[in-house]
Order: structure tokens, then sequence, then C-alpha cells
């Protein structure tokens, strides 16, 4: 690999996508791997430094999770973030115990060794943000303190061996001068240029592709969303003609949308594209159906039905399909991962590891060490068009999982109907580019409503809209009022059927940001 890369080992931090984002924004390509990694694979990557995230265990727990000690032996820069810093304490030789007084929310930290490298030019005191329950009792051989908070210790460093700690998360936001003290480890110790482009991205990707699929025929399954897309740019890009994409109408998309991603992708991009509306097989599946987690399931397995029958028409045809393209992101392939086994499961009906085995078919995932933010500067630097670059992110499932109850066709086209309100008003306001998601959900709650000299008794529609960087959090967005005024207008006057609209101001934790 020719890519200057910074190698994340993770404990299971729930900020280790954090720490790759802020690596990512200096222009420095960067992978997540489990800390149960084998060194050899951690070896392929040639590394210019190695980050050791923090987690939720204590390094003395029987089942801690751990990463093979030889890292610590191997001259590559490392950084440890707070279990990261246990973790090299506790197997060079020092003491790592449960701390008399723990740190948790802001704190403020003062650098004790202003020369270490690790905070060149950030003044000796620091706002940091600590999560922690144990400390550094006692320090490995060669090793000093570089910081310290009221509580405990906070930095230490070997420059000799050259590894480097703080107990504190200079990732999060919280941490005002921590993307400097990650540039100081990323540039003025790992020795990085920050000349990971998204020209460069397509370059090295498009000939890897062209190498590694020769003139094997290629299928993809075409959401419409920027993933799916950009990955079917990507591979098209390299192949051409040899990619068939397939797009499947599963009853529940947004108004015309099957309609607009074949103009988009077919006759603007020039992408070999068949289309399949599959609608009625898939509301016949739903069909009296109200548990979520059944209709996810449902709309998975006939989605992959659905994509087997078309394979198999294609193969008939082309000779032969070797395989299959996917949008699979970075932040898919982490929530599929774990450091100690399986994962809870997210999202149930997730690409990751979805193939079904029948269809013995090899992946192409483009996209798999990628952000959905880089994703987009690699689709805008292949030229493809900004309507659907700036598409806002929509789940799998479709319109099933913010349908609560039974999905009829009825009542799918109520909700495309109101939902096409919230969107086209949203962008009338010049906000669609800057919200995560907004989209309207339809509610089994009927309501008594007055319209002119009659009363109705008619559905609830709720209105959604959050701010998040991706997915995993996310705060409801503070719409204006006249914006909300004029999306609950529209949808009461203009979708029969719907006589009453609210707003979600829940944020994520608690609540997740689709409705089912």
């Amino acid at each position: 690999m020719d890519t200057q890369t910074i190698v994340i080992l993770d404990f299971g931090s729930q900020y280790t996508q954090l720490i790759a984002r802020r690596i990512r924004e200096l222009n420095v390509f960067c992978v997540v791997l489990p800390c149960t990694a084998p060194l050899k694979e951690i070896q392929s990557y040639k590394p210019l430094g190695i980050i050791l995230s923090g987690g939720p265990s204590s390094v003395y727990d029987p089942d801690a999770p751990a990463a093979d000690p030889k890292i610590l032996d191997e001259q590559t820069p490392i950084l440890g973030i707070c279990y990261g810093l246990h973790y090299i304490v506790h197997h060079l030789g020092g003491v790592v115990r449960p701390g008399p007084k723990r740190e948790y929310g802001d704190a403020e930290v003062t650098v004790e060794n202003a020369a270490t490298p690790l905070f060149a030019g950030l003044p000796p005191r620091l706002q940091v943000w600590m999560s922690h329950g144990d400390e550094a009792l006692e320090l490995p051989a060669g090793f000093s303190r570089t910081a310290v908070s009221s509580n405990a210790l906070a930095g230490i460093a070997n420059e000799e061996r050259r590894i480097w700690a703080v107990q504190f998360h200079p990732e999060v936001h919280h941490t005002p001068l921590g993307p400097q003290i990650l540039k100081n480890f990323v540039f003025g110790i790992c020795g990085a240029d920050g000349d990971w482009t998204p020209a460069h991205f397509v370059e090295t990707t498009v000939a890897a592709i062209r190498a590694k699929v020769g003139k094997d025929h290629v299928i993809c399954g075409l959401s419409g969303g920027v993933d799916s897309s950009v990955a079917a740019m990507l591979v098209h890009r390299a192949i051409g003609s040899q990619l068939t994409c397939v797009f499947v109408n599963n009853g529940v998309l947004r108004k015309n949308e099957f309609q607009s991603v074949q103009k988009n992708l077919r006759d603007k991009l020039g992408l070999n594209l068949v289309a399949v509306d599959a609608s009625e097989r898939f509301l016949s599946k739903l069909a009296g159906v109200t548990d979520p987690e059944k209709k996810r399931k449902i709309i998975g397995n006939e989605f992959i039905a659905v994509f087997d029958d078309e394979a198999t028409r294609i193969a008939r045809e082309t000779g032969g399909v070797d395989w299959l393209v996917q949008g699979t992101l970075y932040p898919d392939v982490i929530e599929s991962s774990s450091v100690k086994g399986p994962s809870q499961t997210i999202k149930s009906h997730h690409n990751v590891g979805g193939l079904p085995e029948h269809m013995k078919l090899k992946l192409i995932e483009p996209l798999r060490d990628l952000f959905k933010d880089e994703v987009r500067r690699i689709g805008r630097d292949m030229g493809m068009p900004e309507e659907i670059l700036s598409r806002q992110p929509f789940p799998g499932p479709g319109l099933a999982v913010r349908i609560l109850g039974e999905v009829t066709a009825d009542r799918v086209a109520l909700l495309q109907e109101a939902d096409d309100v919230v969107v086209s008003e949203i962008k009338a306001a010049g906000l669609y580019t800057k919200i995560w998601q907004s989209f309207a959900v339809l509610l089994p709650v009927m309501s008594v409503g007055v319209m002119g000299d009659q009363r109705t008794y008619a559905y609830t529609a709720a209105v959604r809209a959050v701010h998040s960087e991706d997915g995993m959090t996310a705060d409801w967005t503070p719409l204006p009022y006249e914006v909300l005024k004029r999306i609950s207008s529209r949808i009461v006057n203009e979708v029969r059927g719907i006589n009453r609209v609210v707003y979600d101001i829940t944020s994520k934790p608690p609540g997740t940001i689709e409705w089912e």
C-alpha cells in the first residue's frame, strides 16, 4: 500500500470514529482495526503511526481487550488515548488501579513538559474532556509525566521508544485544542505529508478495481443514494460496460424516486441501469405486518430475492456474473465489528455481511474505508451531479420505517406526499444541505379536525429534522417557526387524509433518528 496511513486500534471506544474523522480532516489516510488485529495485518499498512483508542474496560479485567504487545516494540510512533494509556502502562510493567476519584467531563490539564512534541505550540493549561475511573499509579521504566490534572496523571511519554499517551480525549469537541494535539502527533511526530486527496483516491481505486476484476462481469444494487451511486461510478470508470446496476422499486421509495434515480444515473451519468418495479411484490409481503423488525427483515429478504432473480437473468445474458458492488462505508464496517466478538445488531438491514451465500459473488466495496463527507468529496471530484451527492441519508427499508403500523399502498402514498412537502420546504428555505436528515413520519394516530364547516377524522404526521456528523448520535434541529408553519399548512391543506402535524424534538440517544 503506497498511501501514507495512520492505524487506529479500537478497544471499544464510542469515540473511535471521531479519532478517524479528525485524522482524515488533516488529509491523512487512516484505518480503524479491532485491537485484536494480528501484528502482520497492522504491519501490512506500513503505518506512519498507531493510535490506541479509549474503551470502557479496565486493563486488569479478566476479559479486558488487548492488542499484541509487540506493537509497543515496533518503534512506530504510538499515541495512547485514555484506555490506550492504561494499556501501555500495564503491558510495559507499570501499575494501573481504580482511581480514588473518577473524572468524567470537563477538566483542566497542566502541561509539565512543554518540550514534548505532542504539546508543541500549546499553552501550559488545557481544557480537556476526561472519561475514566482508573489511573496510572506507577509508570514503566523510561516513562515520564508530561501533563497532570487536579486528580490524576494526564499525559506520559517515552520518546526513546516513540510512545506518547494522554488520559483525556483529544478527539472530542469538548477538548478545544485536541485537534492540534492530534496534528502534532500526525505531522510533527509521524511525519505525514497530508497529501490524501479525492483525485488520488479515485486514481488508485479505479486502477485496483480494473486489476482485480479483469474481464469479469459485475453487478451493483443501486439505491439511488450517495453511497451506492458513488461506488457504482468508481466501478463504471474502471470497467465500463462490464458493470450492470440494478435499481429495485420496493414500494416504499420517496415520491417520484423511481423515475428520478433512473434519470440521474442512466441518463446523466451513463450507467448501465436495469430498473425493476417490484412494488406490488414487496407490499403484498408487508400486508398485515406491524412489527418494525419483521418489516425490516421482510424488505431485506425480498430485496435479496428480487436481486437474485435479476442477477441470474443478467448472468445468462452476459455469460456469468462474478462480482457484487456494495456501497459499504466505514461506519458500517465499525458497527458490524467488535473488539470482543459480534457487536449488537444496530441495523438489521445492513449490507455488511448481507450477501446470500448461494450467490457466491465476490465483493467490491470501494468506499469501505471512507466516511460520508469523504464519499461526497470523491463524487464531486468525478463530476457527479450535486442533486445526487447532497441527498440526505435514506434508510434501506425506505418509508416502511417511517410508517408506524401496517404498510399499505394508500398509507405509502399519504406519506410520500407529506414527506415531499417537508423536503421541498426545507430546500426552499436553504436548509437542506445543512441538516443531516429531514422527513415526515406517518403515525397510526387519528384525531378530529375541522376543515371549513366539516369535521374530519384523519391521520397525524410527525416532522423530524436532525443534526449529526455520522448518524451515531444526533440532535434535533430547531427549524424556524416560519418553515414549520408552511410545512404544517401545506400538509394539512394538500394531503387529504392528514389533519394534524407535530414536530419531533427528541435527540439520539435516547431516541433513534428513524421512528422504527
